[in-house]
């Protein structure tokens, strides 16, 4: 099991892309993100996955923003991994099964865990019982998503879990003076 981690968010031209891509809804900002992405899995030699699953948005969240930025990158990972080889992407099978608060203004890991715990689900786990799974999502902070999402595919049957996201955003911890 890994994380895969594409950049630092701290790159201030990544960190707009992905603003722009998630919230000003530059669909076609994918393709920059997803090459990113594929050159960092190439580099981090972690074994090819049987499927790609995206981490699913709420489905109040993917109306609003009219598409998942996650299943658009798993989409591009998918034709782009391996030459000749077309991954299979599961969109139907790992479900936000409750709104959660955005884990970006959530701050303290144990709350972020609280707040993502039992949000999601396997719908099909038929579709990944003894598969090797790669997740794919944007932007990773603590993992907490990451983390409930592989327990949930896990405990469903899947083989092993690693993960991929454009991004690591570290939060500053706050030191107390002496």
């Amino acid at each position: 099991e890994a994380l895969v981690v594409s950049s630092q968010y701290t790159t201030e031209s990544i960190a707009r892309m992905i603003h722009l891509f998630k919230y000003n809804f530059i669909e076609d900002l994918k393709i920059p993100l997803g090459k990113i992405m594929t050159a960092a899995f190439i580099n981090h030699r972690i074994p090819l996955p049987d499927v790609l699953i995206p981490v699913p948005l709420h489905k109040r969240k993917m109306r609003a923003r009219g598409f998942n930025q996650s299943e658009l990158l798993a989409d591009f990972l998918s034709d782009n991994l391996a030459p000749g080889i077309n991954f299979p992407v599961l969109k139907n099978v790992l479900s936000r099964q409750r709104s959660t608060f955005s884990q970006m203004k959530i701050k303290n890991y144990q709350e972020r865990r609280k707040n993502i715990q039992g949000a999601f689900a396997v719908l099909k786990p038929e579709e990944i019982r003894r598969k090797n799974i790669l997740l794919v999502d944007d932007v990773a902070t603590t993992g907490a998503t990451l983390l409930e999402c592989a327990r949930v595919l896990k405990t469903a049957g899947a083989w092993k879990i690693s993960a991929i996201v454009v991004a690591r955003q570290e939060f500053k911890r706050y030191k107390p003076a002496l």
